[in-house]
């Protein structure tokens, strides 16, 4: 059969969708829009690398609090700097932050150092109770940080009475706001001994001992309490138990270390003090250990080490350490002259005066060789900058100027120098009837020097030191 095809009359070609334009117009027009919202940035490509977190407050705190445990108190600092940065609304963490800058000052070997960083503690502090004025730590950590500042070698005695007295207030108002803080008592007491109110002091840190024992801080004071009384055998064991607690806390050993040291030079018997010694030497050691498995460039136990084995008797060793100490710091003209003073003692007078130099006046790089006693592999040249007068340095300023004195002769006349440098200790120091009598004997020689060579009598600097009445630094 045969089917034709329908004609128009019957059938309607299909004409266009006006739905299916519709929908086209609204994809193109969302397109369109997509597009300007991606490049405007309100809306993200796909497939982009997600973003880094955002690290908390709380994470560089528990980062800091765990690198203070483990001894490494610059990268603890560094850590809690992050944390404030982060949230600087929280006097917690910049409590901690000055609690542990506080601490750090005692690992500086220059008294710049570490007044520099006990003012960077006292800010930190403040901010502390500035952020929350009722906070209890924050008043005790505060407490804490100005009885530190309350250092009589680094600032003048008028501010170190204000320090003490305002550093006490803060305790008190510690335990107003919180009569549990036990931190606030430790503090209070190590505050109390400053003021020389002993009992007063052995009172407050045995209430913090029986309130928690598990503190590190609280047994820190009570061996501080204890060596103000004397107390050196307990002291050490209450340096351990604090060593317990934290045992990467490289400056506990140093404390215990100097304790024992301590105990030898008072001990009558010499077997006594030589084993004494060496548990001295054993906690210093000790220090440099956790230094080196920590990699932290300390020279302070090297130092300790030197002091200890210079009060033995054993002069080459104990220059060997400062040495080495100044393999790691050699632009520190403190430790030039603990280095001078050494070879002082040792008799080594001529060696005494380039690392005195560098101590007090500062030296070039290659002068900074002749002051360690010459430059072997592991050491580098470098310019010093000398140390001010004050009562650390005094005893670098007047043993130079009497060393200076007594090697003069008249084809080799150190005069001019020497007295520049015995003018400077007398016109601060002249009250001292010790120093006093080193200026004169220093002068006397210089004076003789003016008239004929015979008239100079032989002296050394020790003798001068010694008839003074001072003992040899």
């Amino acid at each position: 059969m045969n089917v034709y095809p329908r004609r128009d009359l019957f059938y309607r070609k299909k004409g266009p969708n006006i739905y299916r334009h519709f929908f086209l117009i609204i994809i193109i027009l969302g397109g369109v829009w997509i597009i300007r919202q991606v490049d405007r940035g309100d809306i993200k490509p796909l497939f982009l690398p997600s973003p880094t977190p955002t690290r908390t407050s709380e994470s560089y705190a528990m980062e800091g609090n765990i690198q203070f445990i483990t001894g490494q108190l610059d990268a603890s600092i560094e850590a809690y700097r992050e944390a404030v940065r982060v949230d600087p609304e929280n006097a917690q963490v910049w409590a901690e932050l000055a609690r542990i800058q506080a601490y750090s000052s005692a690992l500086q070997t220059s008294d710049d150092a570490q007044l520099t960083r006990l003012q960077e503690a006292l800010e930190s502090a403040n901010k502390a109770v500035e952020v929350a004025p009722d906070d209890s730590l924050a008043h005790a950590i505060r407490a804490f940080v100005l009885d530190w500042n309350a250092n009589p070698a680094l600032i003048e005695q008028k501010q170190v009475i204000s320090f003490l007295t305002e550093a006490e207030q803060e305790a008190v108002r510690a335990l107003q706001l919180d009569t549990t803080n036990t931190l606030a008592l430790a503090y209070y007491a190590e505050i109390l001994v400053d003021q020389q109110k002993w009992s007063q002091a052995e009172q407050y840190i045995l209430q913090a001992v029986e309130r928690d024992p598990s503190l590190m801080d609280v047994h820190r004071v009570f061996a501080y309490v204890l060596e103000s009384l004397a107390q050196y055998n307990q002291a050490i064991q209450e340096y351990d138990r604090a060593i317990a607690i934290t045992p990467n806390m490289t400056f506990l050993h140093l404390r215990a270390g100097a304790n024992y040291r301590r105990l030898a030079f008072e001990s009558s018997n010499a077997g006594t003090a030589t084993t004494l010694y060496e548990s001295s030497l054993q906690y210093f050691a000790k220090a440099a250990s956790i230094d080196q498995q920590l990699g932290i460039q300390d020279p302070i136990p090297y130092l300790s080490i030197s002091k200890t084995y210079s009060q033995m008797g054993e002069f080459f060793i104990a220059a060997r350490n400062v040495q080495k100490a100044l393999e790691f710091q050699p632009d520190n003209p403190d430790i030039y002259g603990q280095l001078g003073i050494i070879y002082f003692k040792s008799r080594n007078y001529e060696g005494s005066i380039p690392a005195l130099k560098c101590a007090i006046r500062g030296c070039s790089g290659k002068e900074s060789c002749d002051g360690r006693g010459d430059c072997g592999p592991n050491d580098t040249e470098a310019e010093v900058i000398g140390l001010p007068l004050s009562p650390n340095t005094v005893v670098y300023y007047y043993t130079y100027g009497s060393v200076l004195a007594a090697l003069s002769r008249p084809k080799d006349n150190k005069c001019p120098e020497a007295l520049d440098v015995l003018s400077e200790v007398k016109l601060a120091y002249g009250n001292d009837p010790d120093i006093a009598g080193i200026i004169s004997a220093g002068e006397t020689i210089c004076a003789s020097l003016g008239t004929t060579a015979s008239s100079v009598s032989i002296n050394t600097p020790e003798a001068m030191l010694d008839g003074a009445g001072t003992p040899i630094p």
